[in-house]
């Protein structure tokens, strides 16, 4: 792909959308991703391993997060937008890195850990919170997207351990 292209992607199924891992990529998490035709993480991933074990399941698209500071991370980008059957998102770590002037239908972030599926302005500002650590007393969870003729909708999961 040639650079600043957009990836275009058509699918049939959920989006899977994880956030920070911090190192720690849950079994459940796998799980809950497995059904996903493609899957984003929105930074923070802390270990190379997490992006191939991800990208075993499908197609990944991968931002970098503030503790991504270990060489193999250097080729990550900082924000990235993507194409999905026709919608188009907008990855960045921290939403308050995120341009309001970006041309987008949501803005897919992480970096707070807490959970986000609201709609603003027109757009869905969407956090799948934290799928590692656990941060004070916030859950682990992750996201899923759908994206149809029936619009963009998402769903926070709660992964249960």
């Amino acid at each position: 792909m040639a650079a600043g292209e957009v990836p275009t992607l058509t699918i049939g199924s959920a989006l899977g959308v994880i956030a920070d891992t911090h190192g720690q990529l849950r079994p459940e998490a796998l799980t809950l991703l497995a059904d996903c035709e493609a899957i984003v993480h929105l930074g923070d991933v802390g270990d190379e391993a997490i992006l191939e074990r991800l990208a075993a399941i499908a197609p990944l698209y991968v931002v970098r997060g503030n503790i991504d500071t270990q060489p193999w991370a250097e080729r990550l980008p900082q924000t990235q937008d993507l194409v999905v059957n026709g919608r188009r998102l907008h990855l960045v770590h921290d939403i308050a890195d995120f341009d309001t002037a970006t041309t987008c239908e949501a803005v897919l972030h992480g970096h707070s850990h807490k959970p986000r599926n609201e709609w603003r302005d027109g757009r869905l500002l969407f956090n799948p919170g934290g799928a590692g650590r656990r941060r004070f007393r916030l859950p682990i969870t992750l996201g899923k997207l759908w994206l149809d003729e029936r619009g963009l909708r998402g769903a926070i999961i709660h992964l249960p351990l």
